[in-house]
């Protein structure tokens, strides 16, 4: 049911655990968890975000569009990444951007979580929350964003592939994936 690939020696150092990955691949749910068992601060980027920006991500979007709201998550993650051990979720295209990757890869330890198009549609119809999705066809829009996104994830040292089950299946994957 899981897999993870594991190309380098990502024994956890203690650095930052960024999960990237898109959107509705649990990266929020799986990193709550994960944090509580490593006993170190779970953040959502995301939230950080809107708490900086004193509006919602489907806000930010609809006023200023996704180039504003990419910029604002840089310099939100970049301050994150601060060397401290916790658990960072960020939000699905976080790591496209080609400033947040680099810091990402330098200063933390980055963990793409991959799900097919098909789960992730079948968990993202549950909210109406994803500015991406908004009046289109969610598995298109997946479609679409994982033939562009994926080859970017995979830069990330640690992969772990889920599919239908618990979410603590793929916290499991993740220690074992980091030596712990």
């Amino acid at each position: 049911m899981l897999q993870s690939h594991n190309p380098v020696d990502a024994s956890w150092n203690g650095s930052p655990i960024v999960l990237v990955g898109l959107m509705g691949v649990g990266k929020s749910t799986v990193g709550r968890r994960l944090a509580n068992r490593l006993r170190v601060p779970f953040v959502d980027a995301d939230h950080a975000i809107e708490q900086a920006a004193g509006m919602s991500v489907s806000e930010i979007f609809e006023q200023f569009g996704e180039p504003y709201f990419r910029d604002g998550e840089r310099r939100v993650i970049a301050r994150l990444v601060d060397g401290r051990p916790k658990v960072i979720a960020t939000g699905g295209g976080a790591f496209v951007n080609d400033e947040t990757r680099a810091l990402i890869l330098e200063q933390a330890t980055a963990i793409w979580l991959n799900a097919s198009p098909e789960v992730l549609a079948e968990r993202v119809r549950r909210r109406d929350t994803r500015p991406l999705l908004r009046g289109k066809d969610p598995l298109k829009v997946l479609r679409e964003l994982s033939a562009v996104r994926n080859p970017i994830y995979a830069l990330a040292p640690i992969h772990i592939s889920s599919k239908r089950g618990p979410h603590e299946a793929t916290v499991n994957a993740i220690l074992k994936a980091i030596g712990r």
